[in-house]
């Protein structure tokens, strides 16, 4: 899975870390006050184009040239310029995209006091000023549509580049690999949606880290106007306080809730794969696919697809129950500032914007848990055929025939 693309991924992905340690620990000691430490930065497109930003893109790109040459000598791999730089560039244009989001909270201030003031003091505000307003919201967004268009068409490539390498390992080993259960399905499907939902996921959390790099300074400083919350009254950092119990608390419940549907979903492809081989088969042999067998198949997938109904019941009960109240959340912790009168609509605005994405920074495990079921469900699925290629004992679940837990 990782080896096919990554040149030596165990020590390839624990020197990413340390390199990307360096880098963060250089950039914030005193790296980042080199270019434009005291500017303001200005609000609209003209942020990208900062001294500071600009700066930081060079330093990005800096450290990856030694990071990528230093591997493409010490370990060449076939994949290497994809599976570095490419990794690389996604993760740069998620910071990016993570930038779009601050500038866009910058902006929501000033116009939605431009807002509050037009609709409270008659004339005080001109139409050449709120259509400056929309006109600045609409460069952002101009540069986000391009910027997550290209992303998006790359990303297409780079999965497709991943799986293509997996696929010419496991070809490569067919002759081991052709009696495993479900052997041409892994192969043929199994490979893309690895690569898919491991780039998904990946750079959602590399999207929720960075997201809480840059926005949690912006809440901690927000806090300051917050006078007190409900029940527990003034507290030091009350917003990031707040976000961070919520969030640690919706994570540990669904994570319980569905603690049982990764087995259950590695389950439904084995039977669904079986059901599937027994009909090939019968296209070319009479003796199989009889409708006695078949109906003993596909008995096993309606059993195991009901097993898995169910217990996704009570998973998306207790979800969308917690997602439900989440949108409300902020508001009953603003309640007791919005009465007393102590912000500005602009300024609610964006507390709203700023807690919104430390909190869904902090509530990754429960917008990916469906995605990470299926990622773990075809981990197992990949690792039985791995095990096979290096001679080693099947994992215990290729040798459990039903899907209780």
């Amino acid at each position: 899975m990782f080896a096919s693309f990554f040149p030596r991924p165990k020590l390839f992905f624990l020197s990413a870390i340390v390199w990307t340690a360096i880098a963060m620990a250089l950039w914030y000691s005193f790296a980042s006050d080199l270019v434009g430490s005291s500017e303001q930065l200005p609000i609209g497109i003209a942020m990208f184009l900062s001294g500071r930003e600009l700066w930081f893109d060079l330093y990005f790109a800096l450290f990856v040239a030694i990071f990528a040459g230093a591997w493409m000598v010490f370990s060449p791999h076939p994949w290497a310029p994809w599976s570095i730089i490419g990794s690389a560039l996604i993760l740069f244009t998620s910071y990016f995209q993570v930038e779009l989001s601050v500038a866009i909270n910058g902006w929501r201030g000033p116009f939605y006091n431009l807002i509050q003031s037009a609709l409270t003091k008659p004339g005080s505000v001109t139409l050449e000023q709120l259509y400056g307003g929309v006109a600045t919201f609409a460069g952002i967004a101009t540069v986000g549509v391009v910027v997550s268009v290209l992303t998006s068409f790359f990303v297409s490539h780079y999965i497709f580049r991943w799986r293509t390498a997996m696929n010419s390992y496991y070809v490569a080993n067919w002759p081991r690999l052709r009696n495993i259960e479900g052997a041409s399905q892994r192969v043929q499907e199994d490979t893309m949606r690895f690569a898919t939902t491991m780039e998904s996921l990946g750079v959602n959390l590399i999207r929720a880290v960075l997201t809480l790099v840059a926005f949690l300074p912006i809440l901690v400083t927000l806090s300051g106007n917050i006078t007190e919350l409900p029940l527990v009254g003034s507290i030091p950092y009350s917003l990031v306080f707040a976000a961070v119990i919520w969030s640690v608390f919706g994570t540990g419940l669904l994570a319980l809730i569905g603690i049982r549907l990764p087995g259950i979903e590695f389950f439904n492809q084995r039977v669904e794969a079986a059901y599937r081989k027994e009909l090939v088969l019968g296209e070319d042999d009479p003796a199989r696919a009889d409708p006695p067998t078949l109906n003993v198949l596909f008995g096993n997938v309606r059993t195991n697809y009901f097993r898995l109904y169910l217990n996704f019941m009570y998973f998306n009960v207790g979800r969308y129950v917690y997602l439900q109240t989440d949108v409300i959340f902020p508001y009953i912790l603003l309640a007791p500032t919005l009465v007393a009168g102590k912000i500005t609509l602009g300024l609610m605005q964006q507390i709203l914007s700023a807690f919104a994405e430390v909190r869904s920074s902090f509530q990754y495990l429960i917008n990916a848990w469906s995605t990470i079921v299926e990622l773990i469900s075809i981990y197992k699925r990949l690792r039985g055929f791995e095990a096979k290629i290096h001679d080693e004992p099947l994992p215990s679940i290729e040798m459990r025939t039903e899907g209780t837990a």
